[in-house]
C-alpha cells in the first residue's frame, strides 16, 4: 500500500510541475506581436475668430449602487450610496460655426470605450469636437472600464451598468450645454500656492499654479475652467460610500458665486495634496477650501477678441513594458498581461482659447513630462486624463533609470516621444503661438 501511495503522490508532483511549467512557458511566449510606429496622424481640425458664446451644465451621475468604489488595489470596497453626489459637468464653447465640448466627469479615469460612446451618444448635438476628461478622483464609483489592467489597478469589476451611467451622465451634461449657448466674454489669470502640492517621488516638483478661465455673461458667469495639478487622494480609503474627493467640493464651493465649475487636473502624475488638517474628510474639506480661496485670488484679465481652436491626433503607442510592474522571472508574462489591456494607438489633442493653449494628454504625465511637453509644443499648460487612458507618462530619462512614476508607467520609455510627436501636430494645427 505505501509503495503504491508513494508512486502516485509522485505522479502527482510530476505532474503538478509539468503543468506549472507547461502554463509559464505559455504565459512567457511572445503574444504581443510586433507594434507598429507609424507616424501621427490628424483626426481633425478647427479654428474660429469671432464673437465668443458659452453654455454650462452640471448633472449629477446615477452609478447602479451597489457599485465598487474604484481607487485603490484589491480588495476594493463597495459602496451602497454616495457621501457627496458625483457629478458631470460640461461646458459648450462656440464661435462662428465652431463648436466644441468639453465635459469632466469626477471618476478615476476615462477609458477608451466610454469617450468613443459619449462621442456618439451626442453625435446629434452638432460638436466639432468632444473632450472627456476625468477629475481622477480615487473614492468615485468604478466598473466602467473592462480592461482586465485596469479592473484589477483600481476600477473594479467591469459592469456594463456602470458604463452607461458615466456616459449617461456625460452625454446629458453636454446636451443641456449645448441648448444654453450665450454670449460670453473670456476672463484668464493664474495664481500660485506652492505648499499645497509636492512631489511624491522626486524629480521636477509642481509649483501649485493655477490656472484660472472665467466665461462670463450678461448677467453674470457662465462656466469657470479652473486647471490645477494636484492627486485627489484625501478621501480615507474603504469607505463604503462614493465621494468626488475635493475636486468635487471645490467645484460646489466655486458655483456658489454663480455658474459651472470644471475642476480639469493639469501635469501631476507625481503631484500629491499637502494639507495639515485633522485627517479624515476635515482634510479633504480643508483643502477643498484653499484651492477655491486660491481661485478666488485670481483677477482675471478680459481677453479682446479670443480665438477658438482645436485638433485631434491619433498617435502609435510603444510596446508595453513590464519590466518595471513585476521580477524579472515575470517581464514577459506582465507584457503579455499589458498588452492584452493595451490599445495600440491613442490620441493626443490640442485646445486653444484666446492665451490658453491647452495640450490633451489621455494619461497622467508628470510635471517633468509635462514640461517636456509644453517645451516642444509651445502649449501654457498640459491637460491630464483626457480623451483616454494609457497610465503614468515619465521622461525617458526617469524610465531608463528607473526613477520617479516610471515603475508605474506601462509603457516603454518612448512613450513621452511618440506622445510628443502627436502633441506637436496638434499644437500647430489648433493654431498655438510658435
Amino acid at each position: 500500500m505505501s509503495v503504491s501511495w508513494r508512486q502516485r503522490l509522485r505522479a502527482l508532483v510530476a505532474m503538478t510541475l509539468l503543468t506549472l511549467g507547461c502554463a509559464y512557458a505559455l504565459a512567457s511566449w511572445n503574444w504581443c506581436g510586433r507594434w507598429g510606429q507609424g507616424a501621427p496622424a490628424l483626426l481633425g481640425q478647427a479654428r474660429a475668430l469671432g464673437p465668443l458664446r458659452a453654455g454650462a451644465a452640471r448633472v449629477d451621475l446615477a452609478p447602479p449602487y451597489p457599485v465598487v468604489v474604484a481607487g485603490y488595489g484589491l480588495p476594493l470596497p463597495e459602496a451602497a450610496g454616495a457621501g457627496l453626489a458625483p457629478r458631470a459637468r460640461a461646458v459648450v464653447l462656440a464661435a462662428g460655426d465652431m463648436k466644441v465640448g468639453l465635459v469632466s466627469l469626477e471618476l478615476m479615469l476615462v477609458p477608451d470605450a466610454l469617450v468613443a460612446a459619449v462621442r456618439e451618444r451626442t453625435a446629434s448635438l452638432g460638436l466639432g469636437a468632444v473632450v472627456v476628461v476625468a477629475t481622477h478622483t480615487h473614492s468615485s464609483f468604478g466598473g466602467y472600464d473592462a480592461r482586465l489592467a485596469a479592473q484589477l489597478g483600481g476600477t473594479g469589476r467591469f459592469r456594463e451598468a456602470s458604463l452607461k451611467a458615466a456616459v449617461e451622465g456625460a452625454s446629458e451634461a453636454l446636451r443641456q450645454a449645448a441648448s444654453q449657448l450665450t454670449d460670453v466674454s473670456l476672463e484668464v489669470g493664474e495664481a500660485r500656492e506652492p505648499g499645497l502640492v509636492r512631489s511624491r517621488s522626486g524629480g521636477e516638483s509642481p509649483e501649485g499654479i493655477l490656472t484660472r478661465a472665467v466665461l462670463r455673461g450678461e448677467r453674470g458667469p457662465v462656466a469657470e475652467l479652473l486647471l490645477f495639478a494636484s492627486h485627489p487622494t484625501l478621501v480615507p480609503r474603504k469607505r463604503d460610500v462614493v465621494d468626488p474627493d475635493w475636486p468635487g467640493r471645490v467645484s460646489e464651493l466655486r458655483e456658489a458665486e454663480g455658474g459651472v465649475t470644471l475642476l480639469l487636473q493639469g501635469a501631476g502624475g507625481n503631484a500629491t495634496a499637502v494639507w495639515e488638517g485633522g485627517g479624515g474628510l476635515e482634510t479633504v474639506e480643508g483643502y477643498a477650501r484653499a484651492v477655491a480661496e486660491l481661485a478666488a485670488r485670481v483677477t482675471p484679465v478680459p481677453v479682446e477678441r479670443p480665438e477658438l481652436g482645436f485638433a485631434r491626433v491619433e498617435v502609435a503607442l510603444p510596446r508595453p513594458d513590464a519590466s518595471r510592474l513585476v521580477p524579472s522571472y515575470a517581464r514577459a508574462a506582465g507584457d503579455n498581461f499589458l498588452c492584452a489591456s493595451s490599445a495600440r494607438r491613442t490620441e493626443v489633442g490640442a485646445l486653444r482659447l484666446g492665451p490658453l493653449e491647452w495640450l490633451l494628454v489621455p494619461g497622467e504625465p508628470t510635471v517633468a513630462a509635462g514640461s517636456t511637453l509644453a517645451r516642444r509644443t509651445g502649449a501654457r499648460d498640459v491637460l491630464g486624463l483626457a480623451d483616454g487612458y494609457v497610465g503614468y507618462v515619465e521622461t525617458p530619462e526617469a524610465v531608463r533609470a528607473r526613477e520617479g512614476e516610471a515603475r508605474r508607467q506601462y509603457f516603454g520609455a518612448t512613450l513621452l516621444e511618440q506622445l510628443g510627436a502627436g502633441a506637436e501636430l496638434a499644437a500647430r494645427a489648433a493654431g498655438f503661438t510658435p
